[in-house]
């Protein structure tokens, strides 16, 4: 297992981006260093320790994000692109 060092300032979160890739992982950061939980910016110089990640399961999107992401490529109504036609 590795382990990070904080420097000011830094966040469950940021440290997940900086050693898991995804600020998304922080929970697997907090179970691996329960003493440190009640941290929401950490200090200089505390030491976590980084859990190996093996596989994460990807999950897709829920159906409600998807219709967002449709409604977004689609032209909005009412806009003609035929100018000067």
């Amino acid at each position: 297992m590795k382990q990070y060092t904080t420097i000011k300032g830094d966040t469950w979160s940021r440290v997940a981006y900086k050693e898991l890739g995804s600020e998304y992982l922080f929970p697997l950061l907090l179970d691996e260093n329960q003493k440190f939980r009640d941290f929401l910016i950490f200090p200089p110089g505390i030491t976590l320790n980084i859990p190996d990640i093996v596989d994460v399961e990807t999950v897709d999107n829920p159906p409600w994000m998807n219709d967002i992401v449709e409604e977004d490529e689609e032209e909005p109504s009412g806009v003609d692109n035929d100018v000067g036609a």
